[in-house]
């Protein structure tokens, strides 16, 4: 082979190689800004719920009261605009700081427990469910660090 067709082999590979680095690096910053994908599937969730319930709860809920109890938290969710509608490739603002606290969703399902027909026996059980289904959206990776363990 020539000199001229190496250089042009040469000068081929190296901008392949320049382009495939700016296309890679782009999109890996693009995907880095993106909140990750965090799939909520309210079966999934109920029995993981179920399965970590004391037996006490387990033993006063049924599986339908505590789907119920579920919807109803991912309500309270979307009304505090924590479950927006349109959530894939939002990009995430580490400015915007929420805190949810456990005894606001406890207070609220025990409120709307007696409107969705559930019985609740024992008012504890409602503050098993409420910390079972926040270790599921942990499990999944759909929250943040906890407010005590955030850094100011």
């Amino acid at each position: 082979m020539s000199a001229v067709t190496l250089l042009f082999l040469a000068l081929s590979v190296l901008s392949v190689f320049v382009v495939a680095a700016v296309v890679i690096g782009r999109e890996a910053h693009r995907l880095d800004g993106v909140a990750p994908r965090a799939v909520y599937d309210i079966d999934e969730a109920t029995s993981y719920v179920a399965d970590r319930l004391p037996p006490n709860s387990q033993a006063r809920l049924t599986y339908e009261e505590l789907k119920k109890m579920l919807v109803l938290h991912m309500r309270w969710l979307h009304e505090k605009g924590l479950q927006p509608v349109d959530v894939i490739d939002r990009r995430q603002n580490p400015d915007w700081e929420v805190v949810v606290g456990e005894e606001s969703l406890t207070a609220y399902l025990l409120g709307q427990a007696e409107g969705a027909r559930i019985d609740l026996l024992d008012d504890v059980d409602v503050v098993h469910v409420v910390r079972e289904h926040l270790n599921y959206f942990d499990a999944i990776g759909a929250i943040g660090p906890s407010a005590s363990s955030s850094e100011r």
